[in-house]
């Protein structure tokens, strides 16, 4: 029998059943509906589509894939419709912390089907999901809802009736228990409105959709991003190797984009390098009664473990007060505490091997929240205090007086690269060398070398880079750099480890929770603020840290730029069981500057003034005294504040928002503008120093090198660039290696924002003396080149090295006598932010940002505006996304991105501007400059006070005015849960105390 491909002289056997030519191979990948051998046989023959047209609707019927998808591609909003009727409707929601790539709190999925012609419900079926272990069925409530007219009294029956149905334990898993029941509300509400538009253009007979509730049933659009940076050029005529003032990329951009960076868990292996894994706590607090290795010394692998008795030096640890300890010995203070560490050939070894280890502990009551520690009155001392004026005469003065309290929650910094330290140890004389992603080399080497009982001339510290650092590796880097160097110094090889993202959030710590409550603030009738008493409780953690310095300069923002002639502020650090927290992008200020804001705008509310108008009428002007008296000279606030208004177009925006909100009742637009005035230096003066060492080859290269760190804000980039022009040589000849404790001793953390000024200072100082020197070459031979003056030095015997030093001049404050200089000068900058909210649901759309940022004459205005944008981003997930999660136990629940959520692409404002404020030199720093690192962060609270505005808009219209509390981040829930509607009414929150919550706020 022929298979249809035989010779000639088979085909009278039997005749081919089909031809194979006639079929085209068939694609695994193509929809099986329309197979390939089928739409091959129709290949010729006249379509079968079907084509209908009325005065104001074509029906099309496709007989093709092809021509349905090109059907749909010319028609995009065409409904596809099964038969000749859409009876039936289908929608699906999800609502999650953040919109994009996110995990949901709540989804939903939905269908009725309508008896053809008429809005009478024949089924219907709600799925939820968020609201049980699994999806659910909202079965009672659709079988009651059978029969029933497609309307307001169908809606308010369904409300009721899944109030009652989607219920949730107050203790479940996830929590937000009254934002996920009200959810179910909302979301139903916007299926309700949605299919009522849909039968309405059907031509049945519905309620009519108001014209103000349409946005509710809108679907979102992404908005196409647009962003304007504005810098001042460089005055005509300098010269084009002078990079001083001009957007140089920063220097390691290419390599960073391209992988080719060398990070430090980049180093290669050294030979019989060992891999560690920290064996850390499971209780808050505890005894340790025993600690039982053997099961992980036998696993495969494992070399040895470490535990507190291998210390050769001392266990006392800190970065300040030794109030730590390396590792655990008889007690442990949180979750996360590192009891000890098993060391083995391999990183998948090691982790297996430290779970095997066993802790028996007798557990103590921990102390997690502010509010636990108030009551236990669990506090460090000192509690500092700041007093200026009489605050009893300001309140007599007043013709108002309000009270009001605010929670702002932590932050976890999320840097890209997670701890990491590698140790090797040296063949003699107990020297060590450590590969450390830190921004203090030097208080590493010093612990180092106290925890290992050797002088700190044995020990030294290399940084080549940071995959991101923003104070979190600062001071808690060495929890882990001095556990690998013990145990490096135990085997004698090289030991390595890096962090998990799950490890590090739990073990590190993270901003600062704060809790500020304003018992009275006194105000005028016009909105003049004359006195303020406030208090600030800081979640701590279980060791001081650099949680004093915090608490100082939240004190010392805590009026941000408004004159308040009366004030006192008292700051209390609050002993918990938790991490302990840590420097954060900011280091307190702010914290003292949001609670500023929220009593500014709780005036402004309580008057029914603009809250624009009050916080301008309660601006410093130049030469006012601050509550820590240094005297405000080169202010420049007022500027920036005007050309914000200028640039924002806010009148404009102001009334076409008060428009939009009178037309919209499910949907809000806010705005705000609101400025910030960050101090410039350590507070502790002994920090506002830096060196700088610089080597000229005979070949008229520079290698430079100085005591900060490069972490990606672009430090080495700018001190390149000084060098450059104090050299007056191009930035190609001169290179930085690396930071290191055995070129510049003792150095400053690269932290404050101030790395630029002290460090750049030093550097410009190494130059000036190496100049010094090679003035005679350059006045002999002025016609030379830069590498004839450096040979001829050399010839001549002249010293081509040189160190640099800067200290900042004329700083120290006392608390005691509330008097001395705190900082060396300001940095001031004004952000307006509109934002839209989605009642319903909580979620918002940052919709424009213009921020105008004094950063006197740039250095570089590349680096400075990515410096201003980033620093924004991240206090608006500070403020209105970024959220962790701890159990009443005190163990962290929020231990990587699955939970935790930083901004996305899509939180970015769409329209964002950037302004660098003109004409504004700065002589208190290098080349006029100012420190930009750390000041435009809290700009981002102009999006938290806009997202307030507009939850005022929608209170008013459910007939609520006044001041009200909304905590930091303002999340979906709070959003949600503030915009107080029928809905909310439902779905009431258990009675505290009568349950224990899956997460508490600390």
């Amino acid at each position: 029998m022929s298979n249809g491909s035989g010779a000639e002289d088979d085909v009278s056997e039997a005749s081919p059943l089909f031809s194979a030519a006639d079929f085209t191979p068939f694609d695994p990948t193509q929809e099986l509906i329309f197979p390939p051998e089928l739409v091959s046989l129709t290949k010729g023959q006249r379509s079968g589509s079907l084509r209908f047209h009325g005065d104001r609707v074509a029906w099309l019927q496709p007989d093709s894939l092809d021509e349905f998808l090109r059907l749909k591609w010319e028609n995009p909003d065409a409904r596809v419709v099964v038969g000749n009727t859409e009876t039936q409707f289908v929608a699906a929601f999800k609502q999650s912390p953040r919109r994009e790539d996110d995990i949901s709190t709540v989804t939903a999925a939905m269908s009725v089907t309508f008896t053809p012609g008429t809005n009478v419900v024949e089924d219907l079926r709600l799925s939820y999901g968020g609201m049980a272990a699994t999806t659910v069925l909202a079965k009672k409530t659709a079988s009651r809802l059978l029969g029933r007219c497609w309307g307001e009294e169908l809606l308010q029956e369904a409300c009721s009736s899944l109030a009652g149905e989607m219920t949730l334990d107050p203790s479940v898993p996830g929590g937000m228990v009254t934002y996920r029941r009200t959810l179910t509300l909302s979301l139903f509400y916007k299926f309700y409105l949605m299919v009522l538009l849909k039968l309405r253009k059907q031509g049945v007979t519905v309620e009519q959709v108001g014209a103000d509730c349409l946005s509710a049933a809108e679907i979102y659009h992404p908005e196409t991003p647009s962003s304007v940076q504005i810098y001042q050029a460089v005055p005509e005529g300098r010269s084009q190797d002078d990079t001083v003032g001009r957007p140089m990329m920063h220097l390691s951009a290419l390599k960073q984009a391209t992988g080719e960076a060398v990070y430090c868990d980049d180093v290669p292996l050294y030979e019989n390098e060992l891999y560690l894994a920290l064996v850390t706590s499971s209780r808050a607090h505890a005894k340790i009664l025993s600690i039982d290795t053997s099961a992980a010394e036998s696993m495969p692998g494992v070399v040895s473990c470490v535990l507190a008795d291998d210390i050769p030096g001392s266990n006392a640890t800190g970065p300040i007060e030794y109030d730590e300890s390396v590792l655990a010995q008889g007690q442990v203070t949180c979750v996360g505490h590192i009891i000890g560490a098993v060391v083995a050939d391999t990183q998948l070894h090691a982790q297996r091997a430290a779970k095997a280890v066993r802790v028996q502990y007798e557990e103590l009551q921990p102390i997690v929240t502010i509010q636990e520690a108030i009551a236990a009155q669990s506090f460090y001392q000192p509690i500092r205090t700041i007093q200026r004026g009489d605050l009893e005469a300001g309140f007599k003065q007043a013709d108002h007086i309000l009270e009001g309290e605010m929670h702002i929650g932590g932050q976890e910094h999320f840097y890209l690269e997670t701890n990491v330290s590698l140790a090797v140890p040296g063949e003699e004389d107990g020297e060590m060398e450590l590969f450390v992603s830190t921004q203090s080399a030097s208080k590493t080497q010093s612990l180092v070398a106290k925890a290992l009982g050797v002088p700190a001339n044995r020990v030294v510290v290399r940084v080549k880079r940071m995959g991101g650092g923003f104070g979190g590796k600062e001071s808690r880097t060495t929890v882990l750099s001095t556990v690998v160097a013990v145990a490096a110094n135990k085997l004698k090889r090289p030991v390595r480890c890096m962090l998990d993202r799950d490890e590090d959030m739990l073990i590190t710590g993270g901003r600062h929770p704060f809790y500020g409550k304003y018992k009275v603030v006194g105000f005028l009738s016009s909105g003049k603020v004359v006195a303020l008493d406030v208090s600030y409780y800081s979640n701590v953690g279980n060791s001081m840290d650099l949680s004093l310095s915090v608490m100082e300069r939240a004190l010392f923002h805590m009026e941000n730029s408004y004159s308040v002639a009366n004030i006192r502020g008292r700051g209390f650090l609050c002993r918990t069981n938790l991490p302990s927290n840590t420097a954060f992008r900011g280091f307190g200020g702010p914290q003292g500057m949001m609670i500023a804001e929220n009593w500014i705008s709780d005036v402004a509310q309580s008057l029914g003034r603009s809250a624009e108008e009050v916080r301008r009428l309660n601006l410093y002007v130049e030469g006012e005294p601050t509550p820590y008296n240094q005297i405000l000279d080169r202010f420049t606030l007022d500027r920036c504040w005007d050309e914000c208004l200028l640039r924002s177009g806010y009148q404009e925006r102001r009334a076409a928002i008060d428009l939009y909100n009178r037309q919209n009742r499910w949907t809000k637009r806010g705005l705000a503008i609101v400025p910030t005035k960050f101090g410039i230096s350590f507070t502790a003066v002994f920090l506002n120093q830096a060196g700088a060492l610089l080597h000229i080859y005979t070949d008229g290269s520079v290698l430079l090198t100085h005591g900060g760190t490069e972490m990606g804000q672009g430090l080495h980039t700018k001190m390149v660039q000084v060098a450059s022009r104090v050299l007056g040589i191009p930035c190609s000849k001169i290179h930085i290696l690396e930071t290191s404790t055995n070129t510049v001793p003792n150095t400053s953390p690269t932290a404050a924002s101030a790395s630029s000024d002290l460090n750049g200072a030093a550097v410009q100082n190494a130059c000036e003396i190496l100049m010094k020197r090679l003035e005679p070459y350059k006045s002999k031979n002025p016609k030379g080149s830069w590498e004839d003056w450096v040979k001829a030095a050399y010839f001549d015997r002249v010293n081509l090295s040189a160190n640099g030093f800067y200290k900042t001049p004329d700083l120290g404050y006392d608390f005691e006598s509330n008097s001395g200089r705190a900082f060396n000068y300001f940095t001031y900058g004004v952000a307006c932010s509109e934002v839209e909210i989605d009642c319903l649901t909580g979620a918002h759309k940052n919709l424009s940002t213009t921020i105008v940022m004094d950063v006197g004459h740039s250095l570089n205005p590349a680096i400075d505006i990515g410096q201003v944008e980033g620093a924004f981003m991240q206090g608006l997930g500070l403020f209105t996304l970024e959220e962790l999660h701890y159990s009443p136990q005190g163990v962290l629940l929020t231990r990587g991105p699955g939970s935790y959520k930083i901004p996305a692409f899509g939180d970015i404002p769409t329209k964002l501007t950037v302004s660098l404020l003109r004409d504004a030199p700065n002589d208190k720093a290098i080349f006029a400059s100012k420190a930009v690192g750390e000041p435009p962060l809290f700009l981002a609270a102009s999006v938290f006070y806009a997202i307030k505005d507009a939850i005022s808009a929608a209170r008013a219209q459910s007939g609520i005015t006044g001041p009200f509390r909304l905590d930091s981040p303002a999340s979906a829930e709070r959003i949600r849960n503030a915009c107080s509607d029928r809905f909310t009414e439902l779905c009431p929150p258990a009675e505290p105390g009568t349950f224990t919550p899956w997460s508490v706020r600390v």
